[in-house]
């Protein structure tokens, strides 16, 4: 009984206790303003994929372009065909010609029956030049054939020399480098052919339509949109026609060599002045020749009109202006220096009359102005005609410089006036 008494105690106590707590907690207030966001907490671990969405619309379509490419010259003359006509009788077109098939490459007024000795038309990939003056050859590995008789100098008629081989570069490996100038669409990247010899590649060989005008694939397929540019600068004709610089006139074996021409013509007088004036590009001079016409546009008259009706000297009347302004100091192939004659005319037109050499001590640089060896020697010499050939330095000065500045004549006396005896 006892222990019930304490029980009944015991449970009202702790309901006591419970009813004192419960009314010590305080009553909850009105919700407060809205607190600042807090910072961002750390990403949660992603999903699984979801299922592939259906395609979007097409966009716009973008802008496109195709650079134009070489359709190579025969393509130019379906529209051009009269000036393709006289452009394939050209130098221009030859400089470079492939070996197809084993047969030798066909040019204008020039025939190539043989390579050199001991090679086949097998053998040869290519033919560098061909074209009147010269012709030399490239290996199936790409390599110009060097050595004795190596280079075909074709028949000059015009000097009686020629039709001859010849040697070049000594039997060394020579790789050809020059396509740059002798062909179409080149680039310095690789090797034409897959040959290790043929530096770089190029789209056509020879100097052809697109080599001047650019990639025709344009202008053939949209030619009033897309219209070819014409460049008659001379500066345009210098990239190819200029070996070095226009600082110095090389020279070797008494001759300016190759026949670029633009570096002599520079420091000519006429320097001032476009080739194009002068030299129709489409034609060359050899076919000119060939059909014994003015290889020129324009003649000397055209600009020197009081020079040429008025010739100091009745013997030189015969003789036509290039004979003494424009004398055959470069060698292309064949020369003769005992007659100071090479196979090609200088540009260099203006004549020094107290200067005798050409060339400087070593003979490696032309000089800026035409000097009196080949001025007056390359008709002079002993073969054709004596004079000056026998004539010491100090007398060709002085007959050049009569010539050029002839004595003034003395003015004729008054005539007598008779006095009259009125």
């Amino acid at each position: 009984m006892k222990q019930k008494h304490w029980l009944v105690i015991w449970v009202l106590l702790v309901t006591a206790v419970a009813t004192i707590l419960t009314a010590c907690q305080p009553t909850q207030g009105p919700a407060g303003p809205q607190g600042p966001e807090g910072p961002q907490g750390p990403p949660g671990p992603e999903g699984r994929p979801g299922t592939q969405g259906l395609p979007g619309p097409a966009g716009v379509d973008g802008l496109s372009f195709t650079p134009p490419a070489f359709v190579g010259s025969e393509a130019c003359a379906r529209c051009h065909q009269e000036i393709y006509d006289v452009f394939i009788n050209s130098g221009h077109a030859y400089p470079l010609n492939e070996v197809v098939d084993g047969q030798p490459p066909a040019f204008p007024f020039t025939t190539l029956s043989d390579p050199p000795a001991g090679y086949t038309w097998d053998d040869i990939s290519y033919v560098i030049g061909g074209y009147n003056w010269k012709a030399q050859f490239i290996d199936q590995d790409g390599f110009v054939i060097t050595g004795d008789a190596a280079q075909y100098n074709l028949p000059n008629r015009e000097l009686d020399l020629g039709d001859e081989w010849v040697t070049t570069h000594s039997s060394e490996e020579l790789p050809y480098d020059c396509a740059g100038c002798h062909t179409t669409g080149y680039s310095p990247i690789g090797n034409q052919d897959n040959l290790a010899g043929l530096s770089g590649t190029w789209a056509q060989g020879g100097v052809q339509c697109e080599a001047c005008h650019g990639p025709g694939s344009l202008h053939v397929n949209a030619p009033i949109v897309w219209e070819m540019p014409i460049d008659r600068d001379a500066q345009a004709c210098s990239a190819c026609h200029l070996p070095g610089d226009t600082a110095a006139i090389v020279a070797e074996n008494g001759f300016i060599q190759h026949h670029e021409g633009y570096e002599d013509f520079f420091q000519g007088k006429h320097a001032v002045i476009d080739c194009v004036l002068c030299h129709e590009p489409h034609t060359g001079v050899v076919q000119l020749r060939q059909a014994e016409v003015s290889t020129t546009q324009v003649a000397c008259e055209s600009c020197h009109l009081d020079i040429a009706r008025n010739r100091e000297n009745e013997i030189h009347r015969q003789a036509d202006c290039i004979s003494c302004h424009m004398p055959r100091v470069i060698q292309s192939a064949v020369s003769d220096l005992a007659q100071f004659t090479g196979d090609m005319r200088t540009h260099l037109v203006a004549i020094n009359p107290t200067l005798v050499n050409q060339f400087n001590e070593d003979g490696t640089v032309a000089g800026p102005g035409l000097a009196l060896e080949f001025t007056c020697r390359s008709c002079h010499n002993g073969s054709s005609n004596a004079f000056a050939s026998d004539k010491t330095d100090e007398e060709l000065i002085n007959a050049a410089t009569g010539y050029h500045n002839p004595p003034t004549p003395e003015p004729a006396p008054a005539p007598e006036v008779e006095e009259s005896d009125e």
